[in-house]
């Protein structure tokens, strides 16, 4: 689709959002929203008519990109057919939606509980575990991000959490392997392994082992920096849960969905935790839609114990209808299997390169569709290219890259000190070597603030 200029138009949403719109995590009159005109595969365009190529798929959910014809006719379809119905009752697009998220899903993770999205579903899981072991606490992340409702806020690990932490909701955060900023002291993969687990373990032992409902990791961290765990930690982890009853909920609401590469990112470390939330790539963010996948044990709790909770528009059937066509396509055109062959073969050799150029860059990682760039003042010192949760003029470096970035038109995604590439799941190589070459050249302007 070719963007038609209108200026006139674009004032005009501008000014309404301007008169009306409050936005999230936002300091309302230091903020100036882009008038987004339309958006089709992996670009998007304002009412100037300039285009972007989408490095960020949205907030990392656009995993088929915008306006994909047989999702948009599957909601079309649904609309005529039964816009909504209440989830009590079994309904096709509801009951398909389940099925086929429930055969992608690992291990026994067979019952399906959906919410409107990824922090409601994580209220969710951490409620469950609550129930099914009859303890209070719940350990999570520093370095993390879980939602922006109470319970999941809380959780969450990063400075999003500081307003909203009264300290009472029962949750206790610990350090998690990184070996790049790592906390333990260590020098390779196996010492930070080993020590984060024994660092855990210690955790749950002077916090007592029968408080302790649940343990709660983002499988792969998303916008606290893409940090892949490294081997055998998240079966460690697993293994300190079954010793001590405690739940293990995995957060794959940005990395499921083919985002690594694989349906889920669990998949790449085979493990199975006993609850699993999922939100964004289950329907591309066409229609607001999330969920735990649960296991037989934690759902045998509720067989004839009602769950106390539930969501008016749980399963709302154009979302549910949006979540089967969406993974039917990511199926019939290998999406996933796209994903996991443009990260080996283009993304990953392309940010290695780009890292020997730009002293900018302090480390390259992830996997898939799923990568992140540490950007450092001082290569040696691992110095950070802003302080950590920086604002105003300390975060002018940030602020000059991502403007560099978007002048180039590549629309990125920034956060702290990272720039992560995150394009849709099924971009073409063209697309992906178009948005690397202007990503090379917003480094650049990075470089100006170097050591």
């Amino acid at each position: 689709m070719t963007p038609q200029p209108s200026p006139q138009a674009g004032a005009a949403v501008k000014a309404a959002d301007r008169a009306h719109v409050f936005h999230s995590w936002s300091a309302q009159e230091l903020i100036d929203p882009l008038a987004v005109a339309g958006a089709e595969g992996s670009h998007f365009w304002d009412y100037e008519g300039k285009r972007y190529l989408d490095f960020s798929s949205g907030l990392v959910y656009t995993n088929i990109g915008y306006q994909h014809p047989k999702v948009v006719a599957a909601i079309q379809e649904q609309a005529a057919r039964m816009t909504t119905f209440a989830p009590a009752f079994a309904v096709e697009a509801r009951s398909e939606a389940a099925r086929l998220i429930a055969e992608r899903t690992p291990g026994d993770l067979d019952k399906i509980f959906f919410t409107n999205g990824g922090a409601d579903a994580v209220e969710h899981a951490l409620r469950m575990a609550r129930l099914h072991t009859g303890r209070p606490k719940v350990l999570s992340a520093y370095r993390s991000y879980h939602g922006g409702t109470q319970q999941a806020v809380n959780v969450t690990g990063d400075p999003r959490r500081w307003a909203s932490d009264s300290g009472t909701a029962g949750v206790v955060h610990f350090w998690a392997p990184f070996l790049y900023r790592s906390r333990f002291y260590a020098e390779t993969e196996e010492q930070e392994c080993a020590r984060a687990l024994e660092h855990l373990e210690t955790t749950i032992a002077f916090e007592g082992p029968g408080t302790v409902a649940a343990i709660v990791l983002e499988t792969i961290p998303g916008t606290a920096g893409i940090m892949m765990p490294p081997a055998g930690y998240l079966a460690g982890v697993r293994e300190i849960c079954d010793k001590y009853g405690i739940v293990f909920v995995l957060d794959e609401v940005m990395a499921g969905f083919g985002r690594t590469g694989t349906w889920f990112a669990a998949d790449l470390y085979d493990v199975v935790p006993d609850l699993m939330t999922f939100a964004k790539g289950v329907n591309s963010g066409y229609v607001p839609l999330g969920g735990v996948a649960i296991s037989a044990e934690i759902a045998a709790t509720f067989a004839e114990r009602p769950y106390p909770g539930g969501l008016t528009y749980s399963g709302h059937p154009l979302a549910c209808a949006a979540a089967v066509a969406t993974i039917n396509v990511m199926a019939e055109e290998g999406v996933v299997e796209h994903a996991a062959r443009l990260g080996a073969e283009v993304v990953e050799p392309a940010l290695r390169e780009l890292a020997e150029r730009h002293p900018s860059v302090g480390e390259v990682r992830g996997t898939g569709m799923f990568w992140a760039l540490e950007l450092v003042r001082n290569r040696e010192t691992r110095e950070p290219l802003v302080p950590y949760n920086a604002t105003g003029q300390a975060a002018t470096p940030m602020s000059a890259f991502a403007a560099s970035a978007k002048a180039h038109g590549l629309w990125p995604f920034v956060n702290m000190n990272r720039t992560h590439v995150v394009p849709p799941c099924n971009v073409s190589e063209a697309e992906l070597k178009e948005g690397l070459a202007a990503l090379d050249t917003a480094l650049s302007v990075a470089d100006e603030y170097t050591q």
